[in-house]
């Protein structure tokens, strides 16, 4: 795991952007194609900015899974991660093939199993993260599950994580958050050749110096990726404040 430490956001969003922008062009011109994870929230927001503008990349021969969504909110809510996608990425740049997640599905079970079969076929060249407040990878909050080999998995989300979604202004109130999600396994993050995390804001800090810095367990989720082969980290002054 390499650790980029930058002193703005946008600073720190653009050395993200362009360590992104090389993953996939080297894999389109490897494979003729790259398929990739794409993260959502807050932290995002100046990285998929940066990365869409990006006019070197084929977004024509990329593959897009979608990194997790909330259980029974419709597209239309602004907290809707695929409404999130479509707006800063998918409506942008128009990837050859995107594959979402249905939060309304009938069966969530039904709806994970949908997507393990399609990403079961593709190898994935690089997936773009972030870390939650709590140290979550996706929606994998604390105690996360490192064992589970399954690609996607119905999740419980705590308190933590439905405060910040709060705290971000995605919703009114925490009895407004979902309690559960669609979210990919750790084990599924992992599997990707490449691993781009971007941790921007001092909200970040504790989790950053807890996961990046700490004991790798379940009790802080992304601690997993000091393990990951070929993982870089970007931070700006706030959150590396505690390292």
């Amino acid at each position: 795991m390499n650790i980029f430490t930058a002193t703005t956001k946008r600073e720190t969003s653009e050395a993200a952007a362009h360590i992104a922008s090389t993953k996939l062009r080297d894999a389109i011109t490897a494979n003729g194609q790259a398929s990739f994870i794409v993260a959502t929230g807050a932290s995002q927001f100046d990285f998929l900015a940066t990365l869409t503008a990006d006019e070197t990349i084929d977004w024509n021969n990329t593959t897009m899974f979608h990194l997790d969504e909330y259980i029974g909110i419709p597209e239309t809510h602004p907290a809707s991660f695929r409404k999130y996608l479509r707006e800063r990425l998918v409506d942008v740049v128009q990837p050859g093939t995107v594959h979402f997640l249905d939060g309304e599905a009938d069966d969530p079970q039904a709806e994970c199993d949908r997507l393990n079969r399609i990403i079961s076929q593709h190898e994935i060249d690089v997936a773009f993260v972030g870390i939650g407040e709590n140290g979550h990878l996706a929606f994998n909050d604390p105690p996360a599950d490192f064992e589970t080999e399954d690609p996607y998995i119905l999740v419980e989300l705590d308190e933590a994580c439905r405060l910040q979604q709060v705290g971000e202004g995605w919703f009114s109130g925490i009895d407004a958050v979902p309690t559960q999600a669609i979210s990919m396994s750790i084990r599924q993050i992992m599997q990707a050749k490449a691993i781009v995390c971007t941790v921007p804001d001092a909200r970040k800090a504790e989790a950053v110096r807890n996961c990046l810095h700490g004991e790798i367990t379940p009790m802080h989720p992304a601690s997993i990726l000091q393990t990951h082969p070929d993982c870089t980290v970007f931070l700006d002054a706030g959150s590396a404040s505690l390292l």
